[in-house]
């Protein structure tokens, strides 16, 4: 994959997003989300995963229609299943104990607090709040329209880091270990809350030993 003469990434919004996620943004000094594309069902645009005690544990964020075709935008949030509080809770047993809990959690914990009606709104705080937290400072854009082919200086990594696809870590993301609050073999690519949670203000550095070379 080359994408040195690359300046800019197109990619999904996506929820809580992954160590790898990050990881590839970090080779641009733009990141374009696209924000003109359909919502894409059992994808990481409404999930996410973190460590329990016991397992990985899927969080999933219920979406209404998601088997319509629908503008992601357009997508809303199913408030009828108490997610939110299912979401903190599940946070709260598998990072109360972490490290940095404390100093993180109430980020996080405002913005569930928002009850936003859509799925975009949330996804969007939430990559704003891990990226200040990671203090990586790039340029954000949304697409204007939905364009199946992008420019030379684009590099359109759409669709390519989703839980069906594993065979893509190799090129955006190289494991660095780090000391996680349960278990003595590490998970890898779990949600960036698991990194600032366990590591804090090193998340940043860990991050930057994740990018392949």
């Amino acid at each position: 994959m080359k994408t040195l003469d690359k300046q800019s990434v197109l990619i999904e919004l996506q929820y809580l997003p992954s160590i790898e996620f990050f990881s590839c943004l970090q080779s641009f000094s733009e990141i374009i989300i696209e924000a003109n594309e359909n919502y894409v069902k059992q994808s990481y645009r409404n999930r996410c995963y973190i460590l329990g005690s016991n397992k990985t544990e899927m969080l999933v964020v219920p979406v209404i229609d998601g088997n319509k075709k629908i503008l992601i935008k357009d997508i809303r949030i199913d408030y009828s299943q108490r997610w939110d509080v299912n979401h903190w809770r599940t946070m709260s047993a598998a990072y109360g104990k972490a490290p940095f809990y404390e100093f993180y959690s109430d980020y996080f914990k405002d913005i569930y607090h928002k009850k936003y009606s859509f799925l975009w709104d949330l996804n969007f705080e939430m990559l704003t709040m891990c990226l200040k937290l990671l203090r990586v400072n790039k340029t954000i854009r949304q697409t204007q329209s939905y364009e199946k082919e992008v420019n030379s200086t684009v590099f359109d990594a759409r669709n390519l880091i989703n839980p069906k696809n594993e065979t893509i870590h190799s090129q955006f993301y190289q494991p660095s270990p780090y000391q996680q609050n349960f278990g003595n073999e590490f998970v890898p690519n779990l949600s960036v809350i698991d990194l600032l949670f366990c590591r804090g203000n090193q998340a940043s550095e860990i991050l930057k030993k994740s990018k392949p070379i």
